[in-house]
């Protein structure tokens, strides 16, 4: 069941309205000008607001802004007696869901209002979903490293500066260009991550700028590049210390340009991308020895963000710990562990080469091999397992 607010200044509409969607097992409210209307919606949860247009002391489009203002999540329906499409284009570039014109057509508004709840409920369960996503990708911490390492990314992020990521294998370097995506004014918009490692290099132009059909033997239909894909947010490359010299040549055009060609084609298509990159090689190494583009360096690392290794910032062991505790042990629906002190203190004594990687491994292997408490023998016997082992 779902509660509906119904502001109009006609009454026999809204008691209407009310008798209809009662007998649908809808809760009602009425109000019978903009004011009253506006008033109701602040002090309670509406699933959905039916608006009249023409109102006496509040015309139903200033209703709409406001309501817009406060909760732009809510479906608005707007009906009208004296509807024409100037009011009906109107009212939905104001970010109304629907319009509908007087005498009312019953079947047309239950349909509208289904169809509306149905809306909210998926915009709802993608909010749950991002919300989970986003703890996923969450840098968890409170060492000065990784302090300074968010400070950093608060800084940057809402501007449109390219970042250079760097750091070993493991750190986190993706946590940052994520958080450095979802505090920015491109929030909205693709994350679109790209390993350049992972690709061959023979196949990394045309994963980046996409290709026309026939361009070469296995192209046989046209394909999107990522560049293309992420337009209007963010484009994040991975190992960009990786990529082929070719390749490195068109991403430079691509970001001095704002335009790229796919693979087999000459016509430009201009795209909106903020890049960021990643690498875990010394760039500077790389373009001594005619690995990397120099100039390409330049326009990549506006801004210079290094992640510090776990062995770097050991004090957040213990946060780690908990953290990683409370997401595996939901993740496999079991009662959370208990983490003894003698079991950080070893867990602090190890010297992490994967990083938070290795670190999320170790923490998964404990949490599945001990009873409801890890302790520092068990740290002991299962962090390192020798090759061979029975574990």
């Amino acid at each position: 069941m779902s509660k509906i607010l119904v502001i109009d200044d006609e009454r026999a509409i809204r008691n209407t309205l009310k008798e209809v969607l009662e007998y649908e097992k809808h809760e009602v409210d009425l109000a019978e000008d903009g004011p009253k209307g506006l008033e109701m919606f602040s002090a309670n949860a509406y699933d959905i607001v039916l608006c009249d247009i023409k109102m006496a002391k509040m015309d139903g489009i200033e209703v709409l802004e406001k309501l817009e203002e406060t909760s732009s999540d809510i479906p608005v329906i707007m009906i009208s007696g004296h509807g024409n499409i100037d009011t009906a284009v109107e009212s939905i570039k104001k970010g109304a869901y629907d319009f509908l014109e007087k005498p009312l057509d019953l079947n047309r508004l239950l349909i509208t209002i289904r169809n509306a709840l149905d809306k909210s409920s998926l915009i709802t369960q993608t909010q749950v979903l991002k919300n989970k996503v986003s703890k996923l990708y969450e840098i968890v911490g409170e060492s000065e490293a990784i302090k300074k390492v968010k400070s950093m990314i608060d800084r940057v992020a809402p501007t449109e500066a390219r970042v250079l990521i760097t750091g070993a294998n493991g750190t986190g370097k993706e946590l940052v260009a994520r958080q450095l995506h979802e505090k920015s004014n491109r929030a909205k918009g693709p994350f679109i991550e790209v390993n350049c490692a992972a690709i061959p290099s023979e196949l990394i132009e045309s994963e980046l700028f996409g290709h026309e059909k026939g361009s070469f033997t296995s192209a046989i239909k046209q394909r999107i590049g990522k560049f293309e894909q992420a337009n209007g947010g963010t484009l994040f490359l991975d190992e960009i210390g990786d990529m082929s010299l070719s390749a490195q040549a068109k991403v430079l055009r691509a970001l001095q340009e704002n335009k790229i060609s796919r693979v087999g084609s000459d016509k430009d298509i201009h795209v909106n991308v903020r890049v960021i990159t990643a690498t875990n090689k010394n760039i500077k190494r790389e373009i001594e020895n005619n690995g990397f583009r120099e100039d390409l360096y330049h326009r990549l690392s506006v801004i210079l963000i290094n992640v510090p290794t776990l062995n770097e910032r050991s004090e957040d062991i213990p946060i780690l710990a908990e953290h990683f505790n409370n997401l595996i042990c939901n993740e496999y629906g079991m009662s959370k562990k208990t983490i003894r002190e003698d079991a950080i203190k070893e867990l602090q004594n190890i010297q992490w080469t994967g990083n938070i990687r290795e670190f999320r491994n170790v923490l998964e292997r404990l949490i599945i091999l001990c009873p409801s408490e890890i302790t520092g023998s068990d740290v002991v016997a299962y962090a390192k397992p020798v090759s061979g082992s029975n574990i």
